[in-house]
């Protein structure tokens, strides 16, 4: 790491992770910071299964919230029956109110009748009574001829049809004036109910359009809310591997303590020890600087990249998705940060450590599926997503050589297509990648 420190002195931000002070590390046991590690990964589990319900629920939102659109042409059809039903039922209405006006109309006429018919038979009766039934006796009577006698018989029949007819007229024109109101009755009830259905009709229609407005708006809400969730739940698992990581820092440092006071009881012993060490050291650092050599140069024509300090971990791929802000793949929102950059290669292609460093995750980790983070020390992390099922070859807590393979490639997570999402982070903020390859 000091080769990128100092290439990258600029760009690099002040290190938050620092390591435990010595007063600290003397009053800390090594079981002690394994009962810390197994509750930080305890945590990491329930954050894990909070983001993954999250986003389970998001999911399901989205799912009703396009099931909701897509009924939207039910709806409308719907909204179309009940504007047809409520134009049959303005018709109907239009045809009982003229039917209420005709019916009006025979009604006034039939009692205008019954009304002249009355005054005539009022006249009638008031001529019988003055001059009493007689009359038509003496009508006939007073006939001076047969044949005069035939004629004022047959007149006075006439008379008497014609009043029976009379009589008759007035009693059905009476009945007719009945019969008109009860119709009348009927008709403005039947009117009152069509207005009653039509304002029925024109509610459906307004619950409705409230209804699926809700649903969407609930379902928007509900989508906020859990992409606000994974996102403060991706924050905290970001946390918690950096505790894990100063965690086995501190760890690590307190079993050097250890070893160096077991040394210091037994001096005879140390100096050999350390006698032979340093002759191992020796030969290793010969072997080791031999074989960085020869990785040198493989990796030179391996891995084709730029003048920055990382390797390409996947060579020389074509660079499907820069980082910056991007219209998401999968869930297509406009203006979402792409925190990295992604190389497109086929499934399996193999995975190469960019530098040295310490594997502090190596699991599956939110959208990124199948996940591996390096933190090479100084703040810097490098992250490698997507990794296809069974294609991580490291465990966290393993010690990485620089360009050693440690995954294979994949389409786990949140992702539309095998290739290999690659992240350079300073103090677990993502940076452009780009300048360090």
């Amino acid at each position: 790491m000091k080769k990128i420190a100092a290439g990258l002195a600029a760009a690099l931000l002040v290190v938050t992770l620092v390591g435990p002070s010595d007063g600290y590390a003397k009053k800390t046991s090594v079981a002690e910071i394994d009962k810390q590690l197994k509750k930080l990964q305890q945590e990491v589990q329930t954050t894990k299964a909070a983001q993954e319900k999250a986003e389970s629920r998001n999911q399901e939102a989205q799912h009703y919230k396009n099931k909701t659109t897509l009924n939207l042409q039910l709806v409308l059809e719907q909204i179309d029956q009940v504007k047809g039903e409520m134009k049959t039922t303005s018709g109907k209405i239009a045809s009982t109110e003229e039917s209420l006006n005709v019916t009006a109309a025979e009604l006034d006429e039939a009692e205008a009748r019954v009304a002249s018919r009355e005054k005539l038979l009022e006249s009638r009766v008031r001529l019988m009574y003055t001059d009493g039934a007689v009359s038509y006796l003496d009508v006939l009577l007073s006939s001076k001829s047969f044949a005069d006698f035939l004629d004022r018989a047959d007149s006075l029949k006439m008379i008497v049809d014609q009043d029976q007819d009379l009589l008759v007229q007035h009693k059905l024109d009476k009945q007719t004036v009945i019969v008109k109101k009860q119709e009348l009755e009927g008709q403005y009830a039947q009117a009152k109910q069509l207005y009653t259905n039509l304002e029925s009709q024109r509610s459906v229609l307004k619950e409705r359009e409230a209804q699926r407005q809700e649903l969407i708006a609930y379902y928007d809400k509900e989508i906020q809310d859990t992409d606000d969730i994974s996102e403060e739940q991706n924050a905290k698992l970001v946390q918690l591997a950096s505790e894990r990581s100063a965690l086995e820092v501190q760890k690590d440092k307190i079993k050097a303590e250890e070893a160096a006071r077991r040394a210091a009881a037994a001096k005879a012993e140390a100096a050999r020890r350390a006698a032979a060490a340093a002759a191992r050291a020796k030969e290793a650092a010969s072997a080791s600087s031999s074989s960085s050599d020869s990785n040198s140069s493989s990796s030179s024509s391996e891995y084709v990249g730029g003048s920055g300090p990382f390797l390409m971990p996947v060579g020389q791929a074509r660079i499907s998705s820069p980082f910056g802000p991007r219209t998401h793949p999968v869930t297509g929102e406009v203006g979402k940060m792409h925190t990295g950059v992604d190389f497109a290669v086929p499934q399996g292609t193999s995975i190469h450590a960019a530098d040295s460093g310490t594997v502090i995750i190596a699991e599956w980790w939110s959208g990124y599926g199948n996940c591996v983070i390096i933190d090479h020390g100084g703040g810097v992390w490098t992250l490698y997503g997507h990794i296809r099922e069974g294609g991580i070859k490291v465990r966290a807590g393993e010690k990485v050589e620089r360009g050693q393979v440690i995954a294979e490639s994949g389409s786990t997570g949140r992702s539309t297509g095998p290739h290999l999402h690659f992240e350079v982070r300073i103090d677990q903020k993502a940076v452009n990648p780009m300048p360090y390859l």
